[in-house]
């Protein structure tokens, strides 16, 4: 995913959330430096609500087309959501890219030596 608008996958929610740590795996196929944004929404209707962001500079790898590693973890406060609303994991080049393709999520997995893009609500 290069420069341009954000990729997004969503979950239909079932209650609210609580506070607590999200965890993300964000591992991607880096074909130059960039800068990617992941944020976790909820979404009722039209309106967003920010949940726990991520901003991190990738830098490709020297082995070709390996998955290069990120995971981190966020603290947020507990989510009001009500059955219906969705849970939005989106992700954007922000800055760097100059290819359509600078920064795609790793699909592979274990393949291209990583882990597929995933985030883990609190327990």
């Amino acid at each position: 995913m290069g420069t341009g608008g954000p990729l997004e996958a969503t979950y239909t929610l079932v209650g609210p959330i609580d506070a607590g740590t999200w965890h993300l795996v964000g591992d991607g196929i880096v074909i130059e430096e960039v800068d990617v944004l992941f944020e976790v929404l909820s979404r009722r209707g039209t309106q967003d609500q920010a949940i726990a962001s991520w901003l991190h500079h990738f830098t490709p790898p020297a082995s070709g087309f390996d998955a290069v590693p990120f995971d981190a973890s966020a603290t947020a406060a507990a989510v009001p959501a009500q059955s219906g609303d969705l849970l939005v994991f989106r992700y954007s080049v922000v800055a760097g890219a100059t290819r359509p393709m600078a920064w795609i999520p790793n699909g592979d997995g274990a393949n291209a030596h990583g882990r597929i893009p995933s985030i883990q609500l609190p327990p």
